[in-house]
C-alpha cells in the first residue's frame, strides 16, 4: 500500500526566496530534496510495446529563470533490490526546467523478477552542492517496491480459509472456540466484482463483499451494510435486539485485497437492530479470507476436520 510522507514545507518555498536574472539568487535559501523521504510503489505489468515506469519527484524550495540539472546516485547500503537486475533508473542526472520547481527520477521495474511476495528496496540520493541540502530533510529517500498482478476476480472464487477475531470473540454458544474455518465461495452474477461468502462466520449466512480494481496500488474492498451474519441467541446466548446480528464494512478501517496472493482483508462492524432503532454496536472486528486450492482445501478438511 503506498505511504509517503509529505514535505508540506515546499509550498512555503516560494515566498521565502527567490531567483534573479543573471543565476543570482535574492537570499541564500535555495534547497532541493526528495519530496517524500518514503516512496512505496505497486510494480505493474507494461501494456503491449509500452515498458512500465514510476516516478520518484524531486522538488525545490524556489523556482529560478535557468535549468538546473544535478545527479542521482544509488545507494547500496540499506536496501535489497539490485540495479540493472530488479530496475533501472531512466538517467543519473535529473533537471528542474527554468520557472519550475520539480522534476522526477524516472524508475523501470524489472516486473518478471519479482516474486508474488516480495518488496525490494533501493536508496537513492541528490548529488550536489552542500548549500542546497535542507538539514530538516536530508538529501536522500528510500524507494521501496511491491508486486501488483492482474486483477483476475475468479481468484477469488472457489475454497476460502476465514480467520476472523469476530468468531474468537463470539464462537457461537456451540461453538468449539475455534476462529478459522472453510468456506466456498461463488460469484454473484447480479453484480460485478462481487463475490459470495457462503457460511461466512456461521452456517446457513451468506454475505456480500465487493472489490474495486480501479486503483491497482489501492485495491478497495467494501460489505454493504445490513447483511445477516448470524442470529443473536446461537451467537450471544441471549437476543437484545430483533434477534438479528448485522455487519457492513467498518468505517474506521481500510479493507483491501491482493491478487498476487488471493487473500481479502476486511474490517467488518457488527450491530444489532430492534426493527429500526439500533440497539447497539457490537464492534469493529478484523477479518482475513484467503483462497486456496482444491488440494489445500482436502488436507484442511482432512488434518483440521473442518
Amino acid at each position: 500500500m503506498r505511504r509517503t510522507i509529505i514535505l508540506s514545507a515546499i509550498l512555503l518555498g516560494a515566498a521565502l526566496t527567490a531567483c534573479q536574472k543573471g543565476n543570482i539568487k535574492t537570499f541564500d535559501t535555495e534547497f532541493i530534496m526528495f519530496q517524500d523521504t518514503l516512496s512505496v510503489h505497486g510494480v505493474q505489468q507494461g501494456k503491449e510495446d509500452e515498458e512500465y515506469f514510476f516516478t520518484v519527484p524531486v522538488t525545490s524550495t524556489v523556482a529560478c529563470d535557468y535549468d538546473r540539472t544535478i545527479a542521482v546516485e544509488i545507494i547500496d547500503e540499506g536496501g535489497n533490490a539490485v540495479e540493472g537486475r530488479d530496475y533501472k533508473l531512466a538517467s543519473n542526472t535529473i533537471t528542474i526546467p527554468a520557472g519550475e520547481y520539480r522534476t522526477d527520477v524516472l524508475v523501470y521495474p524489472e516486473y518478471d523478477m519479482f516474486n508474488d511476495e516480495d518488496t525490494l528496496s533501493f536508496n537513492l540520493k541528490l548529488v550536489m552542492p552542500e548549500q542546497l541540502k535542507w538539514d530538516v530533510y536530508g538529501d536522500q529517500t528510500k524507494v521501496s517496491m511491491y508486486k501488483v498482478c492482474p486483477f483476475d476476480i475468479n481468484a477469488f472464487t472457489g475454497w476460502c480459509v476465514v480467520t476472523s477475531i469476530f468468531l474468537y470473540n463470539y464462537p457461537g454458544v456451540d461453538g468449539t472456540g475455534d476462529y478459522q474455518r472453510l468456506i466456498k465461495t461463488t460469484l454473484d452474477d447480479a453484480e460485478e466484482n462481487t463475490v459470495i461468502l457462503h457460511d461466512w462466520l456461521f452456517d446457513g449466512y451468506d454475505v456480500k463483499i465487493k472489490l474495486d480494481p480501479s486503483d491497482p496500488e489501492e485495491p478497495l474492498v467494501t460489505m454493504e451494510e445490513d447483511q445477516l451474519i448470524s442470529d443473536e441467541e446461537s451467537v450471544f446466548g441471549q437476543i437484545n435486539g430483533d434477534n438479528r446480528i448485522l455487519g457492513m464494512g467498518s468505517p474506521a478501517y481500510v479493507s483491501y485485497f491482493n491478487t498476487c496472493q488471493s487473500f481479502v482483508s476486511l474490517w467488518m462492524r457488527a450491530y444489532v437492530y430492534d426493527i429500526k432503532t439500533l440497539v447497539g454496536y457490537v464492534g469493529d472486528f478484523y477479518n482475513v479470507m484467503e483462497w486456496v486450492s482444491d488440494e489445500e482445501a482436502e488436507r484442511l478438511q482432512r488434518e483440521n476436520g473442518w
